[in-house]
């Protein structure tokens, strides 16, 4: 018996589209990261991107649990001395970039090395309800049908 490899003209990928709005921030990252990834995929191939585009809007309405809003905080250098920064998610999903917060969570849940930044690629995150990817006809993927946990109790 042999062991099938695919390649990657061989890889069939789909639009997938994905409202956030009301998901759980960690629980809809790590959904993301296995399609970007394509495990769901019976073909699936470690060194090949055999992973679907994926597009997801309202993701300034995303959510978090507990008390994460106000206590998690989001640090980065500026690469000066003493150029430590912090914004919590609260501060971050209010400002100019609230898609930021997704995108983190979902980088940070991807292996590191050129496939996986070319994976990170594939994804769009709109924080309204609009995008410019109609033409692709996105299938609808409902997160929060898949596991009653995925929604946020309020």
């Amino acid at each position: 018996m042999k062991t099938w490899v695919a390649k990657p003209g061989e890889v069939e990928k789909k639009w997938i589209l994905i409202d956030a709005e009301g998901v759980v921030l960690g629980r809809l990252a790590s959904i993301i990261a296995s399609r970007l990834r394509g495990k769901h995929k019976p073909q699936y191939t470690p060194h090949v991107d055999c992973g679907d585009n994926i597009i997801v809007i309202n993701a300034d309405k995303v959510r978090l649990t507990g008390q994460k809003m106000q206590k998690k905080k989001h640090y980065w250098h500026t690469g000066y001395p003493g150029g430590i920064k912090e914004r919590t998610m609260d501060k971050m999903l209010t400002g100019k970039k609230p898609e930021k917060v997704l995108y983190l969570a979902v980088k940070r849940m991807l292996p590191k090395g050129p496939l996986a930044y070319r994976q990170l690629k594939n994804l769009k995150i709109y924080a309204g309800p609009e995008h410019p990817h109609e033409a692709q006809k996105p299938e609808v993927l409902d997160v929060k049908a898949m596991n009653p946990k995925n929604a946020a109790r309020v």
